[in-house]
């Protein structure tokens, strides 16, 4: 069995030793133009070439959860997408989302402003009831994010394509459940899958139902930039339709430094820092799957191409 590294922008020479180390009766190498024909590739935003040379593709083992720029490729006719799980991104996602709900709901980023002024100020306390919290996306790391921020005793709203059930969340599904979700929503989480169904999802009608079309309504995206139509969320923060925004992820990346997102004073960038790929547990994970894939088991994370996940 052959095994391919094809990491874009990363260094591919610790995943080649350690998928070496725990499957010593492969042969394992990073791909270079011209290599071998290998049985799978471990991936991470390869460029066309690389899947043109490799036709007996069997196995794409994608090292994140999103596998949409896989999916713009032209693939291996027998190819199969496989995601990874969660390989410690899921708590990360959590921390991230609780740290920037909490900063939000109890005003941390008008003291820090204080702060900087020498000025001692009081917020009055605000109601945790009044601010329910939608999680669009119910995978792995959804229901993560929901499950942890039900633990700060916010109402917890949660939304997928088809119909999911998580304890302690109010789920909806489908378009049918899709406005009633957001009129019961404050604070958006966004963690879908980027697909053309969901793709510009969150814009401007989107945005405007949050909590019931009054203002006060705020975005949290950890999924895509392209979820998001940028050009409509300056307008509404302007004019206090919402209250502010906390971006990880954008349509172009890196932001370019001219970005008006970086100086508005609603808004606070990161980038794409939410969760990264812890590289042991994701070879560990990688490794089961490629063993089931070889002994004609199932394999969690295969993605299914006509929904895109």
């Amino acid at each position: 069995m052959r095994i391919t590294v094809c990491l874009s922008d990363l260094g591919s020479d610790p995943w080649v030793a350690g998928l070496r180390a725990a499957l010593p009766d492969a042969e394992v190498a990073a791909w270079a133009p011209g290599a071998a024909q290998a049985d799978h590739a471990v991936v991470w935003a390869p460029p066309q070439a690389f899947l043109d040379e490799q036709p007996r593709l069997r196995g794409l083992f994608n090292i994140g959860a999103g596998v949409d720029a896989l999916l713009k490729l032209r693939l291996p006719p027998e190819a199969r997408i496989v995601r990874l799980d969660d390989a410690g991104m899921s708590v990360q996602m959590a921390e991230y989302v609780c740290h920037a709900l909490i900063r939000h709901f109890r005003e941390f980023d008008g003291y820090e402003a204080d702060a900087r002024e020498g000025r001692w100020g009081f917020r009055k306390p605000r109601r945790r009831e009044d601010f329910g919290v939608g999680v669009m996306g119910l995978g792995a790391l959804g229901e993560r994010v929901a499950k942890a921020v039900a633990q700060f005793d916010f109402p917890v709203l949660g939304w997928s394509r088809t119909d999911r059930r998580v304890d302690g969340v109010r789920c909806f599904s489908g378009e049918a459940g899709f406005g009633e979700f957001l009129s019961a929503t404050r604070v958006l989480v966004n963690l879908l899958p980027l697909t053309e169904a969901t793709r510009g999802v969150i814009r401007r009608d989107t945005l405007c139902q949050l909590n019931g079309g009054r203002p006060g309504g705020y975005l949290i995206n950890v999924a895509r930039g392209a979820h998001l139509v940028e050009s409509d969320l300056i307008p509404l923060l302007d004019s206090d339709q919402l209250a502010g925004a906390t971006l990880d992820v954008f349509d172009q990346e890196p932001l370019d430094a001219a970005h008006p997102f970086w100086r508005h004073p609603k808004i606070t960038v990161t980038p794409h820092a939410s969760a990264r790929t812890d590289r042991e547990l994701s070879i560990a994970q990688i490794v089961g799957k490629i063993r089931a894939f070889e002994r004609g088991e199932p394999v969690a994370g295969m993605v299914d191409m006509k929904r895109g996940y």
